[in-house]
């Protein structure tokens, strides 16, 4: 009785956590695998899932699943040189064709640590028969992963992927999401050819647009401003992160007529504060003369 309440247990954190996990990586039977005369005629589909759908890694832990196994089947098992140790899949239930992963005390569903980024092959049999197989897309450890590295107007909302275009001489501001960030990294550097120095952007940056898109990741967000010299075109746009150990690109796109120096928003708030203290002190000079005029007569 208490074995099958642990059973019970077991199958059904593993339907919680697929829930949890996110996007799959999948590869049909179908095509790697051309089914048999005396096999089952409809394709079992082999997936692999990583928590929160994140790139998989070196080291990191990673989640299987088979569909279409036929009726009747009790075991299928996960083999890969990417793998810590095979990995045992049971059905979901009593005569499901969809699986749960086992999760026995001492196994270890990760890929091995220290493994070379690449792709990996990875295999299901079922009583020594191959059911379908994939292939395991495995980073290096420690890679950083940016959800997304944007550009565009500091008055534009950056909440999507992609740069929005900016003109010559033009603020703008810059945001970096990092869903690996590398631990203790409070800022990454941004270089590119329309700017004049590399630009810093930091984590509890002001320029933080607060999106909902960046849960999950470290937010590094910053502001600068364009050379009035650059003419239309595109451009590259490097991000230098994991202290100093990876570099991601991107484009930025240049377009319209440089602005007017001085035409930035920072420029005209400075010049309207700067004409606001001349026309308060035009006020007090007048009020001071008009005094002076009265004590005269």
């Amino acid at each position: 009785m208490f074995h099958d309440t642990v059973a019970r247990v077991m199958v059904v954190a593993g339907i919680a956590l697929m829930s949890l996990l996110g996007p799959t990586h999948r590869a049909s039977a179908e095509a790697a695998n051309p089914p048999r005369a005396d096999g089952p005629s409809t394709a079992v589909r082999l997936d692999y899932h990583v928590p929160q759908g994140r790139t998989l890694e070196a080291g990191d832990t990673v989640w299987f699943s088979v569909q279409g196994m036929p009726p009747g089947w009790d075991r299928v098992e996960i083999t890969s040189p990417a793998l810590v140790q095979p990995i045992t899949l049971t059905p979901l239930k009593k005569g499901s064709t969809e699986s749960v992963q086992t999760n026995k005390a001492g196994t270890e569903h990760r890929i091995r640590p220290g493994l070379r980024p690449g792709a990996y092959p990875a295999t299901a049999t079922s009583h020594g028969r191959t059911v379908a197989t994939t292939r395991l897309e495995v980073a290096a450890e420690g890679s950083a992963e940016i959800s997304r590295f944007v550009i565009g107007p500091p008055d534009a909302f950056p909440g999507g992927e992609d740069s929005a275009p900016v003109r010559p001489g033009s603020d703008v501001r810059l945001v970096l999401t990092d869903l690996r960030a590398a631990p203790g990294e409070n800022s990454v550097t941004v270089s590119s050819p329309v700017f004049d120095t590399p630009v810093t952007l930091t984590t509890g940056s002001a320029d933080d647009p607060g999106c909902k898109c960046d849960d999950g990741g470290t937010v590094y967000a910053g502001h600068a401003r364009l050379r009035g010299d650059v003419p239309e075109g595109r451009y590259p746009l490097t991000a230098l992160s994991h202290h100093g150990r990876q570099t991601t690109n991107r484009q930025l796109t240049v377009v319209g007529e440089p602005l007017p120096h001085g035409s930035s928003r920072t420029t005209v708030a400075t010049a309207a504060a700067a004409a606001a203290a001349l026309a308060s002190a035009g006020v007090l000079v007048v009020r001071r003369r008009s005094r002076r005029a009265a004590a005269s007569a």
